[in-house]
């Protein structure tokens, strides 16, 4: 009779206890994971629907694990029960140029010899990890493959900082050049990106704060040891983040404060102009009455006398503003 199969399996890994590391495939028995003594990496496709019934015949795992691993709900959550951690976690998502910086979540289960991680689409930190056990990296545990996957993330996410911080760098020299140019539209998107980053970086490192205050029962070997680790290296990424944050909103509000000081600028002179008009405007107005005995009618020149008196109102004007201080200074 035909072994079963492995169901969406995307890869898995099979250690010994050197920490040496073999492939296994979709066409592994699950008698393979079920031999004592050997730590086994599977990482399968969430949108497989075989998935939910393959992972009941993994009976190390409890119910609320597996319930996790297969739940639609991308919420990040770390849970431990019973000698099983299990949860939610963020990571990069990964296209086929590498480029992308989207974030996305994958589901995990980890026991003391067997870690279950389930994603939805391609992940950057998960392919690094898998990358780095196949150049020989030493697994002792299964959570020592949860550490390699934080470690990508991290160094991912340092190299996403970093582009950010010139990105920042650039916009400042604008501002404070001698022309300065509205960059609020190039610091809109990195804010937006700082704050899912924050968000995302202090949830997980509560998340792994709080995981070692479990019962050491509720916990395999090393798991609190490799959380306090994680936690520590995400809160240091968490304050870059904070700081460019600081910055990011700084600039953004000189931006608008010079943005309004201009503004404020152009206001104050169509003002200057609208008071220089406003009298030689009012006595325009009046001789363009059609009405009787009207002033300067008959009179020859009558009409650069008209215009005297509009040269008068603003020479008379612009001695008014400048005694309140208000118009042009020297």
């Amino acid at each position: 009779m035909e072994a079963p199969r492995l169901p969406g399996l995307v890869w898995g890994f099979r250690f010994s206890e050197a920490g040496g590391a073999q492939s296994l495939t979709d066409t592994c028995g699950l008698d393979t994971l079920t031999q004592p003594g050997e730590m086994i990496w599977l990482h399968l496709n969430g949108r497989d629907g075989r998935v939910p019934a393959f992972l009941t015949r993994l009976a190390e795992l409890p119910d609320q694990a597996r319930a996790c691993l297969t739940d639609r709900d991308e919420h990040l959550a770390v849970s431990a029960m019973g000698g099983t951690v299990f949860g939610v976690f963020p990571d990069f998502e990964r296209d086929f140029e590498g480029q992308s910086w989207a974030i996305g979540r994958f589901h995990f289960a980890l026991t003391g010899r067997l870690l279950v991680t389930v994603r939805r689409h391609p992940l950057y930190s998960l392919e690094m990890a898998r990358a780095d056990i196949g150049h020989g990296a030493a697994i002792r545990a299964p959570v020592d493959i949860v550490e390699l996957i934080v470690s990508a993330f991290h160094g991912r996410l340092t190299v996403l900082l970093d582009r950010i911080a010139d990105t920042i760098d650039e916009v400042e020299d604008s501002v404070f050049d001698d022309v300065p140019r509205d960059e609020r539209k190039t610091l809109g998107p990195v804010r937006r990106t700082l704050v899912r980053l924050h968000r995302h970086l202090r949830s997980v490192s509560s998340l792994l704060r709080r995981l070692e205050a479990h019962a050491p029962a509720d916990l395999p070997d090393g798991a609190a040891a490799a959380a306090d680790r994680m936690s520590h290296r995400l809160a240091n990424s968490d304050l870059d983040v904070v700081t460019l944050q600081d910055r990011a909103r700084l600039l953004h509000e000189e931006i608008d404060s010079k943005l309004n000081a201009q503004t404020n600028r152009h206001l104050f002179t169509l003002s200057v102009m609208s008071a220089f008009l406003l009298p030689p405007t009012l006595i325009v107005g009046f001789f363009g009455m059609n009405t009787a005995d009207m002033p300067f009618q008959t009179l020859p020149g009558g009409t650069w006398m008209a215009g005297g008196l509009c040269v008068a109102a603003i020479a008379l004007a612009w001695w008014w503003l400048r005694r309140g201080g208000i118009g042009p200074q020297r």
